[in-house]
Formats: structure tokens, C-alpha cells, sequence
């Protein structure tokens, strides 16, 4: 399953949806060998609040909230894949107790390594044994795929062997793919995350957007629910379009699965939409081209100047800082207001010696509107 692989990859904590008795666990076990990480699997009807929380025990002389082994041996290995398995027939008072763990990968008084993935199975509530609704703040946590299997498959499976799972999805020339240095800083052997810059430049694609659908920057659901739009969840759903930037069917399909997965159907696919039809220049070419053509809506301005500032950060020269001044000035001409915004943003990270360049001067009255000139 790509989607899975490359939220392990990019490391996005997930969640997958499906019935009972259909391979969910021997497929976490199964990508968690071929790429190399350790495995614990927690399952949580057998757990006590405690088992996450930590049990309170004294040492030297004070409270310290003791982690059970699993967590140590995962903190000891420094990577590895944190499985929580049916999660939904976990009690509410264990649940909680799973928050801070999915969040801050903290359990007890021990703080996991960053590179300790976080994968959780669970079954419909209707189909676990004395089920339970995953509570809302539990479920904002996580990115929610369905885990789907056809009977050509498994017909398949059984009658030539069932093929191991892949490794990360699909990879292009423009998304995450093989690092041939090995074990890189996504703590995958031979595979790389993505980069600050594509992050930072999908960060500013989704800051664009909320500002053209604000209600959708908070949507908390009335009742039980899975995937639902929240700051953390487009921080997660920013990640997921940084590892997915390829043009390929592939990867378009593993897109729309996690996007979905982190905000749910409505404002994902109302966000991919909105992405595809943007259809912006290059940052690059905005910087040294004095002439190239800017777009004419106000939410891809915002999506532009977002993406050059991104650009401008990843970098860290001098002479684009100076330059995305220019293009700052050709916006304010014909929108002062997002010219502002990213006026402000840029002011903030200047790099060390830099020159304020001269067509600085002549944006006086977007300075002032930024609160950077009095």
C-alpha cells in the first residue's frame, strides 16, 4: 500500500481502517522488515492507562514516571515503528492516555527518538469486540486510510505466495526517492524525507488556501468522525504534499489518500482541486525575471509569494533575499495587501549582512502596512 509506505517514510503518524482479519498487522510487520525498523506492536484492549502514561515509581528521591519496556527498547534502538493494534477496542481512559504518546512520542517521563514511527490499526466499531468510537482528539491526530483488499488478491496470494510489501511509494524526480548515501536523516536506510524548502513552499500552498476558505481552518465534527480539518491536521496534510509532489498517477493517487486521510473528503479534495488548478511559475523564475507574469487572482498571489519566500528561506543567500524585494514591489502595485504579508515574512529572515536593497525605498506605505516602519 503506497499511501502507507510513504506516511512511514515521511514519517506522519497513520492510521489504517479495515476489517477484521484481513492483514493489517502482518503488513506493518512486513514493511517494517523490508525497511529495516524494529517493530512493537501495543495492543490496546490488553493496556492499562499506565502502560502509556507511565507507572509513577520513585528514583532518586523523586517521582519518575517509569515507561514500559516496549518504549525503552525503542528509545534504545533510536528508530522504529510504534504499532498501535485495534485501537478501537481500546476504553476511552487508555485512549487518552494515547495522546501525548501520538503527539510528542512521549511515554511516561521518556521521550521517544524522532525517527520512532507511529502506525495504528483499527476495525470499525461495529466490527471490534466491545468497541469503542475513537475520541475526536485521538483521531485529529492521526492521518486515516482505508485498508482495502480485492479477492483477485487474495486468490492470488494464495495461490502464488503473497508478495512482499513494498518499500516507500511511488518515487519521481520532483518527490522523496532512494538516497544512495544510505540511512539518511528520515531514518530510513537508503531513502530520504523531504526537505525543509518543500515543506516550507507546501506550507505556504496550504496558508494560501485557508485564507481563501478560513471555515475551513477549524471544523471540529459534531458527533464521532474520523479525518477533520485543524491546524494540526493541515500541518500534517503540508507534509503529506511535500512527499507527494510528483506528476504520476502514482503518486497523485497517494496524495489524494493522505490529504483526505488528514483533513477528510470535503476539504481534501476541495484543497488538491484548488492546488491543481493553480498552476504557478516557478519561484526561480519569479526571482530573476523582472518580467515574468504574475497571476491575476488574489489567492494564487498569496500562494506565489508564500512559495518565494519558502524559497528564499531554503536558500539563505543574500542576493535572492535582495531580489524577492523586487517581486514584493511588482505585487504591491496591484495588491498591497498580500504584498505586506510577505514584506513581513521576509523582514524576519534576513540573512546576516544582508543590504536592504534599493527598491526597499520605494515600498514605504507597504512597510508601514507590514509594522515594519513607523
Amino acid at each position: 500500500m503506497d499511501a502507507l509506505s510513504t506516511a512511514v517514510a515521511a514519517n506522519l503518524p497513520v492510521i489504517l481502517w479495515g476489517a477484521p482479519g484481513t492483514g493489517k498487522t502482518s503488513a506493518v510487520l512486513a514493511l517494517g522488515s523490508r525497511l529495516g525498523l524494529p517493530v512493537e506492536v501495543v495492543v490496546g484492549s490488553i493496556r492499562e492507562p499506565s502502560d502509556f502514561a507511565g507507572l509513577p515509581t520513585l528514583r532518586d528521591g523523586r517521582t519518575w514516571f517509569a515507561p514500559p519496556r516496549w518504549a525503552e527498547r525503542l528509545a534504545a534502538s533510536g528508530h522504529g515503528i510504534l504499532f498501535l493494534d485495534e485501537l478501537t477496542t481500546a476504553p476511552p481512559a487508555v485512549q487518552a492516555a494515547m495522546l501525548r504518546v501520538v503527539l510528542e512520542r512521549t511515554v511516561g517521563d521518556l521521550t521517544l527518538p524522532g525517527q520512532v514511527r507511529i502506525v495504528a490499526a483499527a476495525n470499525p466499531p461495529e466490527q471490534a469486540a466491545d468497541g469503542w468510537d475513537l475520541s475526536a482528539p485521538l483521531a485529529n491526530r492521526l492521518i486515516h486510510l482505508d485498508w482495502q483488499i480485492t479477492a483477485a488478491s487474495v486468490a492470488e496470494g494464495f495461490t502464488t505466495g503473497f508478495a512482499p510489501l513494498d518499500g516507500p511509494g511511488p518515487s519521481t524526480a520532483d518527490s522523496p526517492g532512494p538516497d544512495p548515501a544510505g540511512r539518511s536523516e528520515s531514518g530510513i536506510p537508503g531513502w530520504r524525507g523531504p526537505d525543509a524548502a518543500s515543506v516550507a513552499r507546501a506550507k505556504a500552498l496550504v496558508g494560501a488556501f485557508l485564507r481563501v476558505r478560513p471555515e475551513l481552518v477549524l471544523a471540529v465534527p459534531d458527533g464521532p468522525a474520523r479525518a477533520w480539518p485543524s491546524p494540526r491536521t493541515w500541518e500534517l496534510t503540508a507534509t503529506a504534499l511535500a512527499c507527494t509532489a510528483g506528476t504520476g498517477a502514482a503518486a497523485q493517487r497517494v496524495r489524494a489518500e493522505l490529504v483526505v486521510g488528514a483533513v477528510g473528503e470535503a476539504a481534501g479534495y476541495e484543497v488538491l482541486s484548488w492546488i491543481r488548478d493553480l498552476d504557478l511559475p516557478d519561484p526561480e523564475t519569479l526571482l530573476t525575471d523582472p518580467a515574468a507574469p504574475l497571476p491575476e487572482r488574489v489567492d494564487r498571489m498569496h500562494a506565489v509569494l508564500g512559495s518565494v519566500v519558502a524559497h528564499v528561506v531554503a536558500d539563505g543567500g543574500t542576493e535572492s533575499w535582495q531580489r524577492a524585494w523586487t517581486l514584493i514591489g511588482r505585487v504591491a502595485g496591484r495588491a498591497p495587501d498580500v504584498a505586506a504579508g510577505a514584506a513581513r515574512s521576509l523582514a524576519a529572515r534576513r540573512p546576516p549582512g544582508a543590504v536592504l536593497p534599493v527598491a526597499v525605498l520605494e515600498l514605504a506605505a507597504i512597510l508601514r502596512m507590514a509594522g515594519l516602519m513607523a
